[in-house]
């Protein structure tokens, strides 16, 4: 199992990207130490020429951190044909129990991948890197998390085995099945529509009153972080109803797959990017006090909530097309 294509490139890009990570950590600890932009000795030359170096790789390296929770669903979802019961990524996810959490470890460290690029390009706009201990002790945390992720993913395809029987989607994501997921399936729809409408629209109307008052940015990312956990629930609840046309078909994977065009990464995308730059946008809140940066963070934060914005609303207008478009209704 471990030699199928995809899962040899997604564990190689892992141990990559943690090794890398590693690398990144060893060095941004002695700059944590010993950085002092006042300085003109030749070790605090040195680490600035390092700090450099390490975050053009990093900026690479967390980039595919980012691709490779594409990868890894999209893999899930290839190899569910060799399980017995499997009919989407769900059920290959549910072959043993390192699955789901090695799943939720990775979205988690997508998501903060992307916030540490936004500290790390804001960091690179000011003339003395005003952030570089800020996004190091940052990084440290992220490379902890990244090892057991890689740790996880390997003892997760490693048990994998050809002649497991697992549970369908259906089973899985059904409103009779116990859990989480079962809950949210069971979820009425309609108080479901209504609460992502009213996400939506907390999520659009912040984000334009800070784009108007050029203020309210921690709101803009309250309102986001809300928005992308109302969005995950809606699509088990509600929206993957109208693009199967099935009433009991909950699952949040199949629309991965060919038969629906593939239409589950762009959602996902969607939400992936609005969280990160909404998100991001708030957190530039606190350092709008750095001299070399207040000039940047507000262009910054207008630039990063359009974004959340325009990827929330591309979430939101392709599943409205999908509901006015089909036959199906609840």
């Amino acid at each position: 199992m471990i030699q199928h294509p995809a899962i040899m490139s997604l564990l190689l890009s892992s141990f990559l990207i943690t090794a890398m990570s590693l690398y990144a950590s060893w060095y941004g600890v002695r700059i944590m130490l010993h950085w002092d932009i006042s300085s003109g000795s030749e070790l605090q030359l040195s680490l600035e020429r390092r700090t450099y170096l390490i975050s053009t790789i990093l900026a690479y390296t967390l980039f595919f951190q980012i691709l490779s929770f594409f990868l890894l669903i999209y893999t899930t979802d290839s190899i569910h044909s060799l399980f017995t019961g499997a009919m989407c990524a769900a059920g290959s996810l549910g072959a043993n129990g390192y699955g789901y959490p090695l799943l939720i470890l990775k979205l988690a460290n997508t998501l903060f991948a992307g916030v540490w690029l936004t500290f790390n390009h804001l960091d690179s706009k000011g003339y003395d890197y005003p952030l570089v201990r800020r996004k190091y002790g940052l990084l440290l945390v992220l490379t902890v998390l990244l090892l057991v992720e890689t740790l996880l993913q390997y003892r997760y395809f490693i048990n994998l085995k050809a002649d497991l029987i697992t549970s369908c989607c259906g089973s899985l994501f059904s409103p009779e099945k116990r859990g989480i997921a079962g809950e949210i399936a069971a979820f009425p729809a309609k108080p479901a529509m209504i609460f992502f409408a009213c996400a939506f629209a907390a999520q659009l109307a912040s984000g334009a009153f800070s784009l108007l008052r050029n203020r309210g940015w921690y709101l803009v990312a309250a309102t986001t972080a809300a928005f992308f956990l109302t969005a995950t629930v809606a699509l088990i609840s509600f929206i993957s109803l109208y693009f199967y046309e099935l009433p009991t078909h909950h699952c949040p994977f199949c629309i991965l797959q060919k038969e629906y065009g593939y239409i589950g990464y762009i959602l996902y995308g969607c939400l992936i990017g609005g969280f990160i730059t909404g998100v991001a946008g708030g957190a530039a809140e606190n350092f709008k006090g750095v001299k070399s940066l207040a000039g940047i963070i507000p262009q910054f934060q207008r630039r990063a909530t359009l974004a959340s914005m325009g990827f929330n609303c591309g979430f939101t207008l392709i599943i409205l097309a999908r509901i006015l478009t089909t036959s199906f209704r609840l």
